[in-house]
């Protein structure tokens, strides 16, 4: 907002060094947005890592006070894309310290179902699951990306 009133007021004013400040602000938003795209794509491997680690601490969050909106986006997710955990079910033993899971990792919804046998939970690990949806729609998350910088 401030470099496009930058922009404006320099328009305006036909003030020369109004311009070359918003056309500098505007190539250090350019570079910048490059070199984070860069880093991510080198650096993917790490990325993943820290997020699966980070991801799994999240889990021991779930179902507790002030946390509904995590709780409530990993129901969603393990709902809408029929997974159980970040790598698999037995990730959720380690938060109940017991061989169950929520109930949104259950095939059938049902009170209570995530306290019966594995055979009746999703078996897809939630990270991969969710990383290949992504993949399969980087094309247009790519697409708006490579307009919105070229617009710049």
């Amino acid at each position: 907002m401030a470099i496009g009133f930058v922009g404006c007021i320099g328009a305006i004013k036909e003030n020369k060094c109004l311009l070359l400040t918003f056309f500098v602000m505007l190539l250090l938003v350019f570079l910048l947005e490059t070199t984070i795209a860069v880093l991510f794509f080198a650096y993917t491997d790490k990325i993943d890592r820290y997020a699966q680690r980070d991801l799994k601490k999240g889990l021991h969050l779930y179902g507790t006070q002030g946390n509904v909106g995590l709780t409530n986006a990993w129901s969603i997710i393990q709902t809408d894309f029929r997974c159980c955990g970040v790598s698999n079910y037995t990730d959720w033993f380690e938060v109940y310290n017991a061989t169950r899971v929520p109930d949104s990792c259950c095939l059938e919804f049902s009170e209570s179902c995530g306290l019966h046998a594995p055979g009746t939970w999703w078996k897809a690990p939630c990270y991969e699951t969710v990383k290949m949806w992504l993949q399969e729609n980087l094309l247009a998350v790519g697409v708006f990306g490579l307009c919105t910088a070229l617009v710049q």
